[in-house]
């Protein structure tokens, strides 16, 4: 369950990095926390992959958040 959390979280965090980068871009600002994000998106995402020895599917993302999710609004 701990690698499911950590992919829900990291694709949460990867989402909301692209308006980040694309305000950073539009704005003519270095993208230092839309790069940030992405760090950390990545990170969450490959340690969900490492800690899950079947790893995930695309097929499967759908489950995997719904799972989280009715795990924590229960």
């Amino acid at each position: 369950m701990q690698a499911d959390l950590y992919l829900v979280i990291g694709s949460i965090v990867g989402l909301l990095a692209v308006p980040a980068l694309l305000s950073a871009f539009a704005h003519g600002h270095a993208p230092r926390a839309g790069a940030i994000m992405v760090l950390i998106s990545g990170g969450l995402i490959a340690l969900a992959v490492m800690q899950n020895p079947r790893g995930y599917t695309v097929e499967q993302l759908p489950a995997v958040f719904a799972r989280v999710i009715d795990h924590y609004i229960k």
